[in-house]
Order: structure tokens, then sequence, then C-alpha cells
């Protein structure tokens, strides 16, 4: 089988054995699969990743660097056999997605991120048959691929314990930020506000159902914040407002979306007394805080990691209920030979949301 294979360093396309469906496994037909942020990472910065894993205590995450990896971990596909000891309720030809983990007698390997199981760049993989879900009848296989980074702004949004008072605010549109305004937009919390300094992400975040959607370099997030959160009568200055007596601003829930160095140290800066910070974006590199920030505004800092198994069902069925917005995310596609340069080309914000792969192009 074709993929395009991350070998020395560097996206190469070549050929492969089809992998074998071992006990409780499926060989499945890739259909589709989105190129993530921390495949872009994963690229430049492999080693970094194994080594934080091993800091991190992280026992499934051991890729060797040394030997072939094929990654895709946002996919929709086609079952095309049953391996040993399967139940085979869902017959060859049904179109699946599953959360990206293999289960085998050694333990979890991370599809996608494993020198043994080939990830959805490849034509082919084998998937967990316990974990498989049924892509609902209808739904687009665009769509479907859209599942896994759908269920992660999910789970952000499920972390953050939202009330009918809280004023959510979204620092980032990429696709974690993008994720998590359509969480947002399902549960009901408004006004969503987002920002972001790409007029492209702006735009998105928009369709994906954001209220209030503004530039950072012209207008502050915090102060438009505030302008959305006070209620009638608030006065910041009032002797009663502080303490508590007056008119009070509702409640703040941020959430960052970027993932870069110095982006926490904003937010404790501007967030508003007793915010919930609620950290999505994945920060690879050290970072720097004054706490006494937190401390004298009583902030919450939660960071948050995937999805659970029902988060994941749950993201599927929005998408095929229409919840999300999906179509519009997918703003290309390309074969295993045009991976690198899609690489190349997610690297600018104001181009691209999700490009995906679809091996058999």
């Amino acid at each position: 089988m074709r993929a395009a294979i991350f070998r020395d360093g560097g996206l190469v396309v070549d050929t492969m054995d089809v992998p074998e469906p071992g006990d409780g496994q499926v060989l499945v037909k890739t259909l589709a699969c989105g190129i993530c942020g921390s495949d872009l990472h994963a690229l430049h910065h492999a080693q970094h990743m194994v080594d934080v894993a091993e800091r991190t205590g992280s026992k499934s995450f051991k890729m060797d660097l040394k030997r072939d990896i094929v990654f895709g971990h946002e996919f929709c596909a086609e079952i095309l056999d049953h391996g040993p000891g399967t139940q085979k309720t869902l017959k060859a030809g049904t179109r699946v997605c599953s959360m990206p983990l293999a289960l085998n007698a050694t333990g979890i390997e991370p599809v996608g991120y494993s020198n043994n199981l080939p990830g959805g760049y490849a034509e082919n993989m084998v998937l967990n048959e316990m974990l498989l879900l049924e892509v609902p009848n209808g739904l687009p296989t665009e769509q479907a691929a859209l599942t896994e980074p759908m269920a992660v702004g999910w789970h952000a949004v499920q972390k953050a314990n939202l009330t009918k008072e809280d004023v959510p605010l979204v620092i980032g549109c990429g696709p974690v930020g993008l994720a998590v305004i359509a969480g947002l937009k399902i549960a009901g919390a408004g006004p969503i506000i987002a920002a972001d300094f790409s007029p492209k992400r702006r735009k998105f975040a928009e369709m994906m159902g954001a209220d209030i959607v503004l530039d950072p370099a012209e207008t502050s997030p915090y102060k438009r914040w505030t302008e959305e959160a006070a209620p009638e009568g608030y006065d910041p200055d009032s002797m009663m407002t502080l303490l508590g007596l007056g008119p009070q601003l509702r409640p703040g829930v941020i959430f960052e979306c970027v993932g870069v160095p110095g982006i926490i140290q904003q937010m404790l800066e501007g967030a508003p007394k007793a915010a919930r910070i609620i950290v999505v974006g994945v920060c690879m590199e050290k970072d720097h805080i004054e706490p006494i920030f937190a401390i004298n505004k009583e902030l919450n800092l939660q960071f948050v990691l995937g999805y659970t198994p029902d988060e994941f069902a749950q993201s599927l069925h929005h998408l095929a209920e229409g919840k999300i917005e999906g179509e519009a995310l997918v703003t290309g596609k390309v074969g295993v030979e045009g991976v690198e340069q899609a690489f190349k080309d997610l690297a600018s914000p104001d181009v691209h949301a999700k490009i995906l792969v679809e091996p058999w192009r």
C-alpha cells in the first residue's frame, strides 16, 4: 500500500506492507484523514515529543525515530476485513470512525504515532473493533473525519462546567478554537466572543457560531468581554461593587486555544476576577507565568487534553445532526503525494482550516 511516511526527519511517499489485523481488530481502507497541528509539530520536533512523553510518564507514546512512522489520527475509514476474535457486528463496506487508539496484548498504542500501526496517511489501517463507531447514514465522509478534532473542543467545553450565566471568550481561532466555539454553541453558551489576528480565521469563527469576533490588534478581547458581561448599573469603582453588594460582572470562562509561550501570562493579566481559564492549546515549550496575577484575582486554571469515548461518540452525532458546520472547515484535499506541501501550506493561518488526506486519491 502507498503511504506518506515520516522517515529520517522528513515526509516521503513510499509503499509498505498492508497491516495484518490482530485479535479483535479489523482491516480498514482509509477514506479521509485530517492533518492535525500535532502532526505539524511532530514533523519538526519529533524528538521533543518523545522526550516530553517519557518525562510525563506516558507508557504508550514511544516512537522510535529510526524507524518509519505514518502519521494521521483524524480519520474516517471503511471496513475491509475482520481479524480473529471479532464479533463482525459491523459488516465489510461499513464506514466507521474510531478513537485513534489500538489495544493489544502489550497495552495501548496511539494510531498515527506508532512504529507498528500506520495512521491515516496510509491507504490501509488496522483498528480495534470494540472502538468502532458506524458513521450515521448520510453524513459525508469528509465531515465524519472531523469527529476527532471536534471531540477535543467538546471535551474542553465539558471540562469548563458552564453555567447559564457564563460569558465565554475564545483566544485563538485555529482548528482547536473553532472546535471550542462549535462546542460552546451546542452547549447554548453566549454571547460567544472570539479573538484572532487572522481575518480568515475570524471568518471561520463566525461560521462556527461565534457571536462577537474581533481582531486583538484593534480591540482588547478582555475589554470587550467586560462590556458584554457588565449588567445594568455596574460600576467597577463603586464601594458596593467592591464589597460584592452591587451589580457584578457575569462569570468569565476563557479558552486558551493558541498553545504558544506567553499566552497564559497574557490571560492572567487580562482576565477578570474569579475567571476560569481553560487551557486547550498544546504548548510544547517552556513557559513563564507570574502567579501573583492569578492569586490576586483568584483565577482558576484548568488544563485539558483529548476526550472521553462518550464525548467522541457525541461529536460524531453532532456532525451528523448538523449541529456543527463541518463542511465549511474542509478547505483542501490531497493524496499522499500532496501531504508534504500541505504541511507547508498549513504553516500560514490565512489559507486553510483543515486539509484532508485521501490516500487513494
